[in-house]
C-alpha cells in the first residue's frame, strides 16, 4: 500500500513471486471511468474508490477462500479502505510502502506508460491516513532496492517458504 510511486507494483511483483503467490494488480481492477479520470489530473473521491476497492476485497476473498498466497498492490490509503480489504479474511498484512515527497516525485517523473500523472501525487498525499498503530501494518522506507525491500518484508512477515524460496 502507499501513493502512487512508491513502488507497489514492482515489490508485489518480486515479493509475490519469492513466496510463490498470485499478485494481483489493483490499479487493473479500476473501472474505466476511474482510469480517465485520473489520467485526466482528477483525484478520485471516495464514491469512485468504494467499488473499486469492494471488487478488490471480493477478488481477494475468493483467493483467500481457496488457499491461495495472494499479494495485491493497491493504494489503501485510508483507514477504511484497509479495514474493507480486512474483512477478505484473517490472514490479510499490510505493507506500507514510504519514501520522501521529493524522491516519489522524481520516480513519477521518470515514469511512461501510466496514466497517473505525477501532478495527483500531493492529493494522494492529502489523503493518505497513516496507518501507524494499525497492528497489522508494516512501514517499508522505499530509498533501497526492490529486493532488499522484499527480503526485509519477508523477514519482517516470517513468511519466507520453507524451501527458502
Amino acid at each position: 500500500m502507499g501513493v502512487t510511486g512508491v513502488g507497489k507494483t514492482t515489490v508485489g511483483r518480486l515479493l509475490a513471486e519469492r513466496l510463490g503467490a498470485r499478485f494481483l494488480e489493483g490499479d487493473a481492477f479500476h473501472p474505466p471511468a476511474n482510469v480517465e479520470k485520473m489520467r485526466a489530473g482528477i483525484p478520485l473521491e471516495d464514491a469512485d474508490r468504494w467499488p473499486w476497492l469492494e471488487t478488490l476485497r471480493a477478488e481477494l476473498a475468493r483467493e483467500l477462500a481457496a488457499g491461495a498466497t495472494v499479494v495485491l498492490a493497491c493504494s489503501a490509503l485510508k483507514r477504511a479502505y484497509r479495514d474493507l480489504l480486512r474483512r477478505a479474511g484473517p490472514e490479510v498484512r499490510f505493507v506500507h510502502l514510504v519514501g520522501p515527497e521529493e524522491l516519489v516525485a522524481r520516480r513519477l517523473a521518470g515514469r511512461r506508460g501510466h496514466y497517473m500523472p505525477p501532478s495527483l501525487l500531493p492529493s494522494q498525499l492529502a489523503t493518505l491516513e497513516d496507518p501507524v498503530g494499525e497492528p497489522d501494518v508494516l512501514r517499508e522506507p522505499i530509498d533501497r532496492p526492490p529486493e532488499a525491500i522484499v527480503a526485509s518484508i519477508i523477514a519482517r512477515l516470517g513468511a519466507a517458504r520453507p524451501d527458502g524460496g
